[in-house]
C-alpha cells in the first residue's frame, strides 16, 4: 500500500464485511482485530497519543481563511474581493479545502479529538482502540474501549466504548456517546446510562469544552451495571412468534410513503430471519427465541445488512443517523417486553 493512501478511518470491528471500500478511506491504524478490508497500520495497546495522531491520520491542523471571489469577469481586469460573513476551511498538510462555514463557526481541531482522552487513558482505565479521519479530513473520531464488560449465559461478551466525532463541513455536531459492541457479532449499541446522558452533543455555533462534556455524560462505572441488568433481562425474556412479529411492526410504524410498503415489508421479513437462526450468534441461549436476541437482530440488520451508498454512509448511518435512530427505538421499544 502506498505511503501516500491515509484513511484515516480506524474501525474497532470488522463492520462491514461485503461492501465494497469507498473511495474516501485511504488509511488506518488500529488496535485489536485486523479489519475485515486487511488495510491500516497495527498498533499495539497503550500507544502514545502522538503516535496515535501520526498512525490515524489525524496529524494536521485546520486552518481558516476568509473567502475571496473574482469580479474580474467578461474580460474586466482580476479583482480580488473578501466576504467578511464566512470563512474556508482547508488542511494544514495538503491543503485541501474542507468546507465553506460562517465566521462564527467553531472548529474542533484533530489533536482535541485524541486529547479528550488523555486522562481517561492515563487514570481512568480507558484504552483508545480505533481512531480516525473520514472524508478526506470533513469528518474526524475516536473510540476507546471504558474496561467495562459483561458476558450474558457465560458465552455473549458485551464491551463497553466511549465514542467522540466531529464535522467540520456542518454534517455532525461534536458528539460523545457510550457504545456497546457484542463481540460474537460486532453489532454496536448506543447505551442509555443513568446517572448521565448517553448522548452529548455541542453545536460549533459554541466552543467544545472536554471536561464539561465528560461532566455531562456522567463517566461512571457503576452506570455499567444498569445497562448489563437489562440485557440480562432481555435474555431471560422468551418470546412468542406473534410478539416477535408485533415488536416489528411496531418498530417500523413511522410514516412512510405507499411505495415504500414493499421495501420496509422486506425489511422486516430480514431481520426475522437473522433472528431466527441466521444472524451472528442467533443461536447462543442468551438470543435464541429471546427479547436480547430479537434487539440484536435489528443491531446487525442497520449495522451489517442494510443496504448502503458506501462504508462512509453505512458508518454515519449507524452510529449517528437512521440506522443509529433506528436502534435507539429498537432498544427503548424493548422496555415493553421485560
Amino acid at each position: 500500500m502506498s505511503s501516500r493512501r491515509r484513511l484515516s478511518i480506524v474501525m474497532p470491528w470488522a463492520f462491514y464485511a461485503g461492501n465494497t471500500m469507498s473511495h474516501e478511506i485511504e488509511t488506518m491504524a488500529y488496535t485489536g482485530q485486523t479489519p475485515w478490508h486487511g488495510l491500516g497500520k497495527a498498533l499495539t495497546p497503550n500507544q502514545p497519543l502522538n503516535t496515535w495522531a501520526h498512525q490515524s491520520g489525524l496529524d494536521f491542523r485546520i486552518m481558516e481563511t476568509p473567502v475571496r471571489f473574482n469580479t474580474g469577469l467578461l474580460g474586466a481586469p482580476e479583482k480580488i474581493q473578501m466576504f467578511s460573513h464566512q470563512k474556508v476551511l482547508y488542511r494544514s498538510d495538503t491543503k485541501a479545502a474542507l468546507s465553506v462555514v460562517s465566521n462564527r463557526y467553531q472548529v474542533v481541531q484533530p489533536d482535541e479529538i485524541l486529547e479528550f482522552y488523555r486522562d481517561l487513558t492515563e487514570r481512568s482505565g480507558f484504552e483508545l482502540e480505533t481512531a480516525g479521519v473520514m472524508k478526506g479530513g470533513r469528518k474526524l473520531w475516536a473510540l476507546a474501549k471504558t474496561g467495562q464488560s459483561f458476558s450474558i449465559k457465560a458465552k455473549d461478551r458485551i464491551n463497553g466504548y466511549l465514542l467522540l466525532a466531529t464535522a467540520c463541513d456542518g454534517s455532525l455536531a461534536t458528539t460523545a456517546q457510550f457504545t456497546s459492541v457484542r463481540v460474537v457479532c460486532n453489532n454496536t449499541l448506543a447505551i442509555a446510562l443513568s446517572g448521565g446522558k448517553d448522548v452529548v452533543k455541542v453545536p460549533h455555533s459554541t466552543t467544545f469544552e472536554p471536561e464539561l462534556v465528560k461532566k455531562e455524560l456522567g463517566i461512571s462505572f457503576s452506570a455499567w451495571d444498569n445497562f448489563r441488568y437489562r440485557m440480562n433481562k432481555l435474555a431471560e425474556r422468551k418470546i412468542k412468534d406473534e410478539e416477535a412479529n408485533a415488536f416489528l411492526h411496531t418498530l417500523f410504524s413511522l410514516p412512510f410513503e405507499n411505495n415504500e410498503l414493499q421495501n420496509m415489508g422486506r425489511t422486516m421479513r430480514q431481520i426475522k430471519r437473522i433472528y431466527e437462526g441466521k444472524g451472528r450468534g442467533a443461536e447462543l441461549p442468551s438470543a435464541k427465541g429471546t427479547a436480547f436476541g430479537l434487539l440484536q437482530a435489528v443491531t446487525e440488520f442497520v449495522d451489517h445488512e442494510r443496504r448502503a451508498k458506501s462504508v462512509d454512509h453505512r458508518l454515519d448511518s449507524a452510529w449517528f443517523g437512521q440506522g443509529a435512530a433506528l436502534k435507539a427505538k429498537a432498544l427503548w421499544q424493548t422496555t415493553i417486553l421485560i
